[in-house]
């Protein structure tokens, strides 16, 4: 086990309306040779939306969200995870007139509202957006997230909550009966804390149409190792991907979210020479034929050598080996010092994915090799599914 896994740097680009390559990190397919499943953020003017996809994307520090600038104008964030994201952040002047795109072109819709906000303008928006997402795409994913929690005690939150939820749902009835049937999924979030990561992470488990291979992988793995609790982690947003069939407790998930980004801060001391940067070693030419031992280096064969027992020269130097593709570090903590005590591993999957498991100290310490054993397997069928995933995206 090597501890200390690479820092991956967000690597999302912004574009207005036009979409360009990614030019950093370990994500750089082109915008425009993938089909991306498109995201709509919508919502008033400082409602948060920028600040959203800035958090969760662009490893943007929460406390600098203040200095961010009005969205005045549609703009594309491009982001690569198990399925290519393509995330409209909206101006809060924004109509189903002057969006640009046709509603149906739109996978899922989020509209942020902020907690403290007056709420006749933004249900009112709110609601006409979803009208008009209704009559064109009934199958897009109804989102609302109520933002800037923090700013309210916690009595106060839950009641604002509440009558945004109900005057959403009284305005939709008002309208028209048929409405009542649409499914609107209402989350309270913040920049300040995980229920942001949480939130979305609900939100990315209905465009993954994978969704039920990973979480039998992880209903496995966890069912062999005797996990209690496992997670497949987007490595640079947080977002969990996919987890096992036991319910998510959110004390956990924030656990595994603030080691995920430890770890991330303090990967870039590990990095390694790459193969480029190393010197080649010289050959040095076998003794002759009749003290070479079977332990001697052999010299390469040359396309124009006329013997194969012929010495190459002093000045032939050895080709350094392809290093492996991908190096999959891995690390542990222990939460809890007293008997029996939990550990929390960690084990990169792919370039993007992560997996986040929690294990009884005794097991981790005992049977370790087994615990590598079912990680190399679930890997395995990770990296196959991510590959039929690409296949069909680009067969589309």
């Amino acid at each position: 086990m090597v501890n200390g896994p690479p820092s991956y740097a967000a690597t999302s680009t912004t574009t207005p309306i036009v979409n360009r390559p990614q030019l950093n990190g370990h994500r750089t397919a082109s915008s425009d040779a993938v089909t991306r499943t498109k995201i709509l953020l919508l919502g008033l003017r400082r409602a948060g939306k920028t600040s959203i996809q800035q958090v969760l994307f662009n490893n943007l520090p929460p406390k600098q969200t203040f200095y961010l600038e009005t969205t005045m104008r549609t703009v594309k964030h491009a982001f690569d995870t198990v399925i290519p994201l393509e995330i409209w952040d909206c101006p809060g002047n924004i109509t189903v007139e002057t969006l640009g795109a046709p509603l149906s072109h739109f996978s899922t819709m989020i509209f942020v509202i902020d907690i403290r906000d007056l709420y006749n303008n933004p249900i009112s928006k709110l609601v006409e957006f979803i009208v008009a997402a209704y009559r064109e795409n009934p199958n897009m994913s109804l989102e609302v997230f109520v933002h800037k929690a923090e700013k309210l005690q916690e009595d106060d939150k839950i009641e604002n909550f509440r009558q945004i939820h109900e005057r959403v749902s009284d305005r939709l009835l008002d309208i028209s009966p048929e409405y009542e049937q649409i499914q609107l999924n209402f989350h309270l979030t913040s920049v300040y804390d995980h229920s942001l990561h949480e939130a979305f992470s609900k939100v990315l488990h209905k465009l993954v149409e994978s969704l039920p291979y990973l979480e039998d992988l992880l209903n496995v793995f966890c069912a062999n190792s005797q996990s209690p609790k496992a997670f497949l982690f987007d490595t640079t947003s947080r977002l969990y991907i996919a987890t096992d069939a036991s319910p998510v407790d959110s004390a956990t998930h924030n656990l595994c979210c603030d080691y995920l980004q430890m770890l991330n801060s303090f990967g870039s001391l590990y990095k390694s020479a790459t193969p480029h940067s190393r010197k080649p070693l010289p050959f040095t030419p076998p003794p002759s034929a009749s003290s070479t031992s079977s332990l001697s280096p052999v010299p390469p064969r040359s396309s124009s050598s006329t013997s194969p027992g012929t010495p190459t020269s002093s000045t032939t130097r050895l080709t350094p080996h392809p290093s492996k593709d991908l190096f999959y570090p891995s690390a542990a903590t222990s939460l809890h010092p007293s008997t029996p005590g939990t550990t929390l591993t960690y084990h990169l999957i792919t370039s993007q994915l992560a997996l986040l498991a929690l294990l009884p100290t005794s097991v981790y310490e005992g049977r370790r090799g087994l615990l590598e054993f079912n990680v190399v397997f679930f890997r395995e069928g990770v990296q196959e599914i991510c590959e039929v995933e690409k296949e069909t995206r680009d067969g589309r």
